[in-house]
């Protein structure tokens, strides 16, 4: 862990303020994949003069491998062997446990005296191979977000894609105040719904969190004064500053992939359109120029191209411009609604919120090449797609017994999960981007 990390995390811990969240959020797994990996985290062997924190490096991978719904981790109670370097493996007794590979390690203190050094190993049981051997150094209070990283190394090594473990996700929670004010606090957890932190707190609606490309900022709506305002907020300082107010609609901002700009949407010329707001120097351009409602802009990875929705055609459908806002284009035609554009780690795959015109609104994925979409979700009032880093999972919101609740599911929909909160709506999930 660097020296900059350790210092971003303990900013996070001390000024993320005002205060934390009330509850963190319980990932529960609707639907897995069948015949999910096996695999076996052996708890880590800990080697460190300080005391040992009651959940385990290993319970932390082993947890997150579990929740992706690509593994079937073993049970700690059905192990018969603990070993923590790969010379003290005997591989006969995991085959016989049916275990395709091993994960094992230890935790040391840190040569400099600050922090642990977290020694893993990953290992074929059928070919006796090391697959992966590094050790990690993390800060003192980082071992949980080492154990992010070390899962995302194991992912990726045997799924073939980057691991999305150490991220972060933001999200609205709404709760009742003296039962009738509502209170809207902006939180911001590990992906596994563990160390929420409250980043803004107010009675008015807060609205459409979005990361900076660096994980460092969020951009969101606020309408603290009585009106909506674009907002960028520092989540590590906490410092804050206005980007948009003007009169009418100041609403869903969107980073560029350079962190440069905020496309946002603005009704300063009466409907709403998209501009665009360099961040260096406050200057504005108008993008799109229409009388019809233009809003929820999203940047290709790729291109770089701007897509956004628009109800020029009658209904909301998503539109594409270059970033000049030239050279316009329809994108969406299949379904008689489709919105909230997000894109993952290509151009190609396009989440949406989609309806086929019978009140029921989804979370669909649009093939901009083979033009097929394809519908992820089953609720009625599905909305807010946001893609995770590496495009493996997208998480939503949706409404569950009167509820706000979270939900993710896989891009190819095989996987599915919950996330509650104890109590309060959850709203408006934003997936960060890989955290360096």
């Amino acid at each position: 862990m660097t020296g900059r990390r350790l210092l971003l995390a303990a900013l996070l811990a001390l000024l993320l303020l005002p205060a934390l969240a009330s509850a963190q959020l319980r990932i529960e797994i609707v639907d897995g994949v069948e015949g999910a990996m096996p695999i076996a985290v052996v708890p880590f062997a800990w080697d460190s003069e300080m005391p040992e924190p009651s959940t385990g490096v290993a319970e932390i991978i082993s947890g997150n491998l579990h929740r992706s719904g690509l593994f079937d981790p073993m049970e700690e109670a059905d192990m018969i062997d603990r070993p923590s370097r790969p010379t003290e493996v005997g591989f006969g007794t995991w085959r016989l446990l049916r275990v395709d590979h091993l994960v094992i390690g230890r935790v040391t203190d840190a040569e400099d005296g600050v922090g642990y050094e977290i020694e893993y190993h990953l290992l074929d049981v059928h070919t006796g191979r090391i697959l992966l051997s590094q050790a990690l150094p993390v800060g003192a209070g980082d071992l949980r977000f080492g154990a992010h990283r070390v899962t995302d190394a194991v992912y990726e090594e045997l799924i073939g894609t980057p691991g999305a473990f150490a991220t972060r996700i933001a999200y609205v929670v709404v709760t009742e105040r003296d039962g009738d004010d509502e209170l809207f606090e902006l939180v911001v957890a590990d992906a596994d719904g563990h160390n929420p932190q409250t980043v803004v707190r107010n009675t008015q609606p807060i609205l459409s969190p979005a990361w900076s490309p660096d994980g460092r900022e969020l951009a969101y709506v606020s309408f603290a004064t009585g009106r909506s305002h674009v907002i960028v907020q520092d989540i590590f300082t906490g410092q804050n500053r206005t980007v948009s107010s003007d009169r009418g609609i100041n609403g869903a901002p969107a980073f560029s992939p350079d962190g440069r700009y905020l496309a946002v949407s603005l009704s300063r010329g009466g409907s709403p359109d998209i501009w665009l707001i360099d961040l260096e120097n406050d200057r504005r351009e108008q993008l799109t120029q229409h009388w019809t409602i233009n809003t929820e802009p999203a940047w290709a990875p790729e291109s770089g191209r701007i897509f956004f929705t628009s109800d020029r055609a009658g209904r909301p459908q998503v539109y594409s411009m270059q970033r000049d806002g030239s050279d316009v284009r329809r994108e969406t035609r299949e379904g008689r609604y489709n919105a909230r554009p997000t894109f993952g780690l290509d151009d190609r795959n396009m989440a949406v919120v989609w309806s086929d015109g019978n009140n029921d609104f989804r979370i669909a994925i649009h093939d901009r090449e083979a033009e097929h979409l394809r519908v992820l979700s089953d609720g009625r009032l599905d909305e807010s797609p946001s893609f995770a880093p590496n495009g493996s999972m997208l998480l939503y919101a949706t409404r569950e017994n009167g509820r706000g609740v979270l939900a993710a599911v896989s891009a190819d929909g095989r996987v599915r999960q919950r996330l509650v909160l104890s109590e309060g709506d959850v709203r408006e999930p934003a997936w960060s981007p890989i955290l360096r």
